[in-house]
């Protein structure tokens, strides 16, 4: 079992946005992965996005490029 971690845990509005999140960052190699939302979390579609607390702006980067805007970003044991 992984050990938990404090993480940046991005959730989305829509599966859509969630899973053209995963298409971009493995295109341009940003960190992270795509996860079930924590039971901690409540959000729309179900799905978040991953990623160590020192790649927020990374992430935000690739999310800007895209289009893409999240529902909320939470710092959570993951």
């Amino acid at each position: 079992m992984r050990k938990k971690e404090l993480r940046l845990v991005i959730t989305f509005h829509t599966t859509t946005e969630a899973m053209a999140m995963e298409k971009a960052c493995k295109q341009t190699k940003a960190p992270g992965r795509l996860i079930p939302v924590p039971r901690e979390i409540s959000a729309g579609c179900g799905l978040a996005w991953c990623a160590e607390l020192d790649d927020r702006e990374a992430v935000r980067k690739v999310m800007d490029n895209i289009g893409v805007r999240e529902q909320d970003m939470h710092e959570v044991m993951v």
